[in-house]
């Protein structure tokens, strides 16, 4: 078992959020990646266009709500809540509220 203290790891940041890659791993034609990413309050994701990955994404909201769109269709996440959007659908999320969005994220594929 390999055990990380979060903050430990150094984030990949912007003014729109803050992401740490906690594990990553190839195997078998098999991509898998962990990670958190803190959205802050008025700022999408990505910055610009849209998000387009070639893995499955899963991810828990720990903390605040985002506004999402995916496919033109727009839904409220929040915490306690799950999410998954299938490889390949363009996505985009948005922190609309007053505190910052923290979510645990993995991609499959």
């Amino acid at each position: 078992m390999k055990v990380l203290n979060i903050n430990d790891i150094t984030a990949d940041q912007n003014e729109a959020f803050s992401l740490r890659t906690l594990f990553h791993e190839e195997k078998n034609n098999t991509n898998v990646k962990v990670g958190t990413v803190t959205i802050y309050p008025g700022q999408r994701v990505p910055l610009t266009g849209v998000s387009n990955h070639s893995e499955n994404e899963y991810s828990v909201i720990v903390k605040g709500t985002l506004k999402t769109e995916i496919d033109g269709k727009q839904q409220r996440v929040s915490s306690g809540q799950a999410t998954y959007i299938p490889a390949g659908e363009e996505h985009i999320a948005f922190n609309d509220g007053e505190e910052e969005c923290e979510l645990v994220f993995i991609f499959v594929g």
